[in-house]
């Protein structure tokens, strides 16, 4: 799932972009309203994290551009922010904010508060199933035959984005977009890698085909 941070402190940026990371979500980070509203217009972002205190705006109106559909609305939002007042949390729940956590945070909570907004776009027993192969959407588990596949969250993410296109080819750009940061290291060979794993993973025969020159097709027998 891909995330945007908008946050102007870099030494908390950082640790935010580090943390989330290592709980194997694609981060993005802005440190300003301007090159924040440059990656809403160019990437559809699963959850932004947006500080309301920006160098060159506020990001209330950042949120309000979201709601209009000025920017690029993402599926949940959440407000960072060292704002605790009653009537600011209001009025940041009004602009459009799914949450709101205040600074200083836990990144723990805010990890544990990205995964229950992503919860919210999945009813409870949500699941995708294709021939023998089973995802469990809103407990993010795999089954095939009736046994539990272990997948990283990277994997899990390919797969997911593939199997709500069931049967579409879906170019290795696109896949990148969704499930990678702009930060991420050999681009071109890291979607290679993680279907070369879910291939192994999910076993014989094959779910995953390769369309040569075009991008990678889920198809469960």
């Amino acid at each position: 799932m891909r995330v945007l941070l908008v946050e102007e402190d870099r030494s908390l940026g950082e640790a935010v972009v580090t943390g989330l990371r290592l709980e194997d979500l694609a981060v993005d980070w802005a440190v300003s309203a301007t090159e924040a509203e440059e990656r809403l217009v160019a990437t559809e972002y699963d959850v932004v994290c947006l500080d309301l205190g920006l160098p060159d705006g506020d990001g209330l109106e950042l949120c309000r551009q979201m709601q209009d559909g000025v920017l690029v609305r993402p599926q949940r939002l959440l407000m960072l922010t060292a704002r605790d007042g009653v009537a600011d949390r209001v009025a940041g729940l009004d602009a459009g904010a799914d949450d709101y956590l205040v600074k200083p945070f836990s990144l723990v909570e805010l990890a544990a508060r990205i995964r229950a907004l992503l919860r919210r776009e999945v009813q409870r027993g949500s699941v995708i199933e294709m021939g023998d192969l089973r995802i469990d959407e809103a407990g993010r588990r795999v089954a095939r035959r009736g046994v539990g596949v272990d997948l990283t969250g990277r994997e899990y993410a390919v797969l997911h984005y593939l199997a709500v296109h069931p049967g579409e080819v879906v170019p290795a750009e696109r896949l990148l977009e969704h499930c990678w940061d702009a930060h991420a290291d050999d681009l071109s060979g890291s979607v290679k890698v993680i279907v070369s794993r879910l291939r192994g993973k999910l076993g014989e025969p094959a779910l995953i085909s390769t369309v040569r020159g075009a991008g990678y097709r889920l198809d469960a027998p």
